[in-house]
């Protein structure tokens, strides 16, 4: 019903901001992701938004991307995960994090997000696979097999997304899985 909104922004409380279009303040719940990249109170902003009407209320979820909005439909599609637990999810991985551990199959990426057990990351797994990746878009890419075998050891070992993903850039396309362990680690050591 609402796919959109244009205005200025009038609160910013996370997860929840207050949008004035012409006269009508909105209130929009949007994904951390989002709330970093909005711009400062009193100037515009423009917002592609899910509404969801339930029994008991009508919320509406904004999101600064196309991909947020997108992969935010997928989630809510799965049995068991509510409008809420989407926002915690692209909360707490990026659109990208996502896609990549859902095409890498890694459950312990999702478990990290508040809210996200075992069962439920692996039911997100199963359905999701497919759905997300290319069709999201900018899913970081893994050349081959020993590169995600490398990514998956580099957060074994402790390492976050953004770390190992980084060290994996650095390596040459065509490196062994244990040369390019050796390589990650020293890039990481500095």
């Amino acid at each position: 019903m609402i796919g959109k909104l244009t205005g200025t922004l009038l609160e910013k409380n996370p997860p929840e901001v207050l949008v004035d279009c012409h006269g009508v303040g909105y209130e929009v719940l949007v994904p951390m992701s989002t709330f970093y990249n909005l711009p400062a109170v009193g100037e515009r902003v423009a917002l592609l938004t899910q509404f969801i009407v339930r029994e008991d209320a009508q919320l509406l979820y904004g999101f600064g991307s196309q991909q947020e909005r997108q992969a935010f439909r997928e989630l809510i599609k799965i049995s068991g995960v509510g409008p809420r637990t989407a926002l915690s999810i692209l909360s707490g991985m990026g659109v990208a994090d996502l896609a990549q551990a859902v095409s890498l199959q890694e459950a312990g990426r999702l478990v990290k997000v508040p809210g996200i057990g075992k069962k439920t990351a692996e039911r997100l797994l199963l359905e999701l696979k497919g759905k997300l990746g290319a069709d999201i878009g900018a899913a970081a890419h893994v050349a081959s097999d020993s590169q995600a075998d490398i990514l998956q050891a580099l957060l074994a070992l402790g390492y976050n997304d953004k770390e190992a993903a980084h060290a994996l850039k650095a390596l040459p396309a065509d490196i062994g899985v244990s040369d390019g362990i050796k390589m990650a680690l020293k890039s990481l050591a500095r």
